[in-house]
């Protein structure tokens, strides 16, 4: 996968136009910005990003399922917005040849990491609240979840990364994940790695602001890892 500096055909993808301005900011991973003098990151659009999906979701099923109860309601949410349903959705489009990643990012595979991918789609939906407005990013986020509502299986499978790769090992008949985590920065701005340890294997990295952050990317790379080799 190459980088492309043509935004034209994410536009078309994601059905929306967002000021380049945002749209820019919205695909800068802090990796980019770090190695071009501290430039702002998309981390901010993915926080606000993240918020929005949620809501758009939370409403829309509330809408379209009236006879389910808070818990079904509360576990076909956690599906939708998972990282891994969100990186489904990055690959659907194309978003990786569109990231701005640093050269470590880009040696090592960053434009198909899960992690970065479903971080970069909540970025988006948070650049189009600022430019387009409410309703533009609920249609955003409604037009980007349809494809996995019509999965009937999706509903049923645990998306939460570190309980799937543990299921994923004990299918495949190996030994059960361990995490080692080091982190790095001053107290009040740590950034965690997370490594999944396999059978005294290192299967895959992740990082985040949290350790439980990090071991979910981490745990979300593997499971890659492992489908690969099956």
């Amino acid at each position: 996968m190459t980088p492309s500096d043509d935004r034209s055909a994410l536009e078309r993808e994601l059905g929306v136009t967002i000021a380049p301005g945002l749209l820019e900011l919205a695909l800068t991973h802090r990796s980019w910005a770090y190695e071009h003098g501290g430039a702002a990151t998309n981390e901010r659009l993915e926080f606000l990003g993240d918020s929005i999906l949620g809501q758009a979701v939370t409403v829309m099923l509330y809408e379209s399922y009236p006879d389910l109860p808070e818990g079904d309601l509360a576990k076909r949410r956690a599906s939708l917005v998972s990282s891994a349903a969100l990186a489904e959705v990055a690959r659907s489009i194309g978003l990786g040849e569109h990231l701005k990643l640093g050269k470590g990012e880009e040696l090592t595979g960053g434009r198909d990491k899960s992690s970065i991918l479903a971080d970069t789609v909540e970025a988006l939906i948070g650049a189009t609240y600022l430019d387009r407005g409410a309703d533009e990013a609920t249609a955003l986020v409604l037009r980007l979840v349809n494809g996995l509502m019509a999965d009937p299986d999706r509903f049923g499978t645990s998306m939460d990364p570190k309980t799937a790769l543990q299921e994923l090992a004990a299918a495949l008949g190996i030994a059960a994940p361990v995490y080692a985590i080091t982190d790095n920065g001053p107290d009040h701005s740590k950034v965690f790695t997370a490594t999944v340890m396999i059978a005294a294997e290192a299967i895959a990295t992740g990082e985040g602001t949290s350790k439980k952050h990090a071991e979910m990317a981490a745990a979300l790379e593997a499971c890659t890892v492992l489908q690969a080799r099956r």
